[in-house]
């Protein structure tokens, strides 16, 4: 009976999960130390989702809804600037004079985050839309 509802519910979850591995990426798109000093550039971070709740009890439920399966570093390459008065500027090599920096492009990350946003919002409709027509039934029924 409350399957759909388990749908959106878990749909809304995994939206906030994503928007927040965003917010991540948008905010360390000049980070460019590690926690030790080193120069190590922040690596994007992506959400992937399985299907399914792993967390169900009976094999019927996990068919239902959708989960934060892991977050992926994006392996790519970084972003490299010219800037060869930099103290962190890479000092021999063919990327010598460049600051590397992280693989975030905001546009993207911005992108990314309506897709999000609009994604939960359709997730809330339909949740609400549920509530509704149960109601409604529970009202037929009474």
């Amino acid at each position: 009976m409350y399957g759909s509802l388990d749908i959106s519910t878990s749909g809304m979850t995994a939206q906030r999960a994503r928007m927040a591995a965003i917010a991540a990426n948008i905010a360390n798109r000049s980070t460019i130390l590690d926690d030790k000093g080193n120069v190590n550039p922040y690596r994007a971070r992506h959400v992937i989702f399985a299907p399914g709740d792993p967390s169900a009890s009976t094999a019927e439920g996990k068919a239902l809804g959708v989960h934060v399966a892991q977050i992926e570093l994006d392996k790519g390459e970084f972003n490299y600037r010219w800037d060869p008065t930099n103290p962190y500027a890479i000092k021999k090599g063919d990327k010598q004079g460049y600051v590397p920096e992280p693989n975030i492009n905001p546009v993207i990350e911005q992108l990314n985050a309506m897709e999000a946003s609009r994604a939960y919002e359709a997730n809330v409709v339909a949740a609400e839309t549920t509530k509704q027509m149960i109601a409604q039934a529970l009202r037929l029924l009474a």
